[in-house]
């Protein structure tokens, strides 16, 4: 296991692999070999090193400026997700630990969100991965279709950068399907969505605050504390506010993307079969349905109140 760790990660952290070709790669090791690869013990702890480390690449005023614009757009797309989640899972049936997760990600910013989320909540290892497999798959499909989307409904190139922003997952692909319609529309895209992610840290702490209240008679069973969101905080502040370190954060956030890749795959390894199986179909769909809704919903209200 140590020697398939250390070569893991050479190779993450040497080629341009992504989240998620790490989870499938994982999980193909795992299921060829017929085993569960013991990693719940690092795993958590890679989790909450990477997502402090994210925060070296964030100025927080350029951010909070730029995303004041959209801030009521982004409470009430947040507002409206975890409203439909609930009710949604419900629908589905869904096992709430993994319907939370793939709410916090759809409501918030994809992987990151739930890498942030997973340990706060003690998420299972199966949980997380149903929960990230899912955003991942519907990352890709959000690339490559959001920007023809964007030109069959004439959306300007604000629209599509507030429409992407609200309705796309991951950071990264907002960036991506942005820069493919526009150059303003990645500008407003990547500003307002960055200061989407930034709800990472009340959400985790108000989820903390209700775990601890919910378990405070079971000393057997303490609440994990979000230290990994103030590290990300004082780290994005760091950056922000001294210039001279700032080559130095560039570096941190970049170790952070790769080690949150190598997480990815630790997850992978850890399925089998039976884990699986178990899950079912439900999740997935559950997820496909929460994000139609969402993107449609925002869709139709920037057109119909033609938003900017």
């Amino acid at each position: 296991m140590k020697f398939l760790l250390i070569v893991s990660a050479i190779v993450i952290l040497l080629a341009p692999i992504t989240g998620a070709m790490a989870l499938a790669s994982g999980l193909l090791i795992a299921l060829i070999s017929k085993q569960a690869f013991q990693t719940a013990k690092i795993t958590p702890k890679l989790l909450t090193y990477s997502v402090a480390a994210l925060g070296a690449g964030m100025n927080l005023e350029t951010v909070i400026r730029a995303g004041m614009n959209g801030v009521v757009y982004t409470f009430i797309g947040l507002l409206t997700a975890f409203i439909l989640g609930a009710f949604l899972m419900r629908l589905f049936s869904v096992e709430k630990e993994s319907g939370f997760l793939i709410t916090t990600g759809t409501a918030i910013c994809g992987g990151s969100a739930i890498a942030a989320m997973g340990p706060v909540i003690g998420a299972s290892s199966l949980s997380m991965s149903v929960a990230l497999g899912t955003v991942f798959i519907l990352n890709s499909v959000a690339l490559l279709t959001f920007p023809t989307l964007g030109h069959f409904f004439a959306l300007t190139q604000e629209q599509f950068g507030l429409w992407s922003a609200l309705a796309i997952h991951d950071t990264s692909s907002v960036v991506g399907a942005t820069l493919i319609y526009g150059e303003r529309a990645a500008e407003i895209g990547t500003t307002i969505k960055l200061s989407r992610a930034l709800w990472i840290i009340p959400i985790t702490l108000i989820a903390s605050t209700y775990l601890k209240k919910k378990n405070k008679s079971s000393s057997d069973q303490p609440i994990k504390k979000p230290w990994f969101i103030l590290a990300f905080l004082l780290i994005a502040a760091l950056v922000t506010y001294i210039p001279e370190i700032q080559p130095i954060g560039k570096k941190v956030e970049w170790l952070g993307r790769k080690m949150l890749v190598l997480t990815l795959f630790l997850v992978g390894l850890s399925l089998t079969r039976e884990k699986i199986k178990h899950v079912g179909f439900k999740p997935f769909a559950f997820g496909v349905t929460l994000w139609l809704l969402i993107s449609s919903a925002s869709l139709l209200a920037i057109k119909w109140f033609h938003l900017s």
